[in-house]
């Protein structure tokens, strides 16, 4: 079974996705991609890696492009402007699967767009069921309680990042007041370059697992 493209009604015009329905889901994962400036897309492989994660133990998934990436209309800008395309991409989502649990996924500049987007959905009553932070921008978060509360939470994190300071993101994880999951990969470089089977391994329990 394949992923389907579809266009999404998103703020600035039609965004581009692409969804994997299953049959007999547990779950949806809405999965949001890095930097448009710096090149990212959702064929980015560490997306791409956790669409399969997500897929393999038992989720209907979509990922999509930001505004003015790929066939995505409007202007890329890096901003809090993509967290309406991702609030677009999630209302799409519900709508297609209405009774299911959402797991947001976001990989750099995404992990602070899924971040901030977990807060908002789980103050509009959204049924959340985790939340995974990748290599997450988490100097963009101006407020500590952006990201949703009352919904488990895993930030994973490579010890050798280029691109996010791990630092940066370990001192951010040591501020959180709620509890959450850090789990730093050693010897790995921002893009999990002869890492990406450690980082299915590390997210495919966790997705297996029961939320308490």
């Amino acid at each position: 079974m394949r992923e389907t493209p579809v266009f999404i009604d998103g703020p600035q015009g039609p965004l581009e996705a692409l969804y994997q329905d299953l049959p007999d889901a547990k779950g949806v994962a809405l999965i949001c991609h890095p930097n448009p400036i710096q090149g990212g897309t959702m064929l980015n492989k560490v997306v791409s890696t956790l669409q399969r994660a997500a897929r393999d133990a038992g989720f209907a998934t979509l990922r999509f492009n930001y505004r003015g990436v790929g066939a995505s209309a409007g202007t890329s800008v890096a901003g809090v402007e993509e967290i309406d395309d991702a609030r677009a991409a999630a209302r799409w989502l519900r709508q297609a699967q209405p009774e299911l649990p959402m797991t947001l996924f976001g990989f750099s500049f995404g992990g602070y767009v899924a971040g901030a987007l977990s807060g908002e959905l789980e103050a509009a009553g959204e049924r959340l069921r985790q939340v995974f932070l990748i290599a997450p921008a988490a100097a963009r978060f101006k407020e500590a309680d952006a990201l949703a509360q009352s919904v488990p939470l895993t930030i994973i994190q490579p010890e050798a990042d280029e691109v996010i300071e791990p630092g940066v993101v370990y001192d951010w994880s040591g501020a959180l007041q709620r509890p959450h999951e850090l789990l730093k990969v050693a010897e790995c470089g921002h893009f999990f370059h002869g890492k990406l089977t450690d980082l299915k391994d590390l997210v495919m329990p966790r997705l297996l697992a029961e939320p308490v």
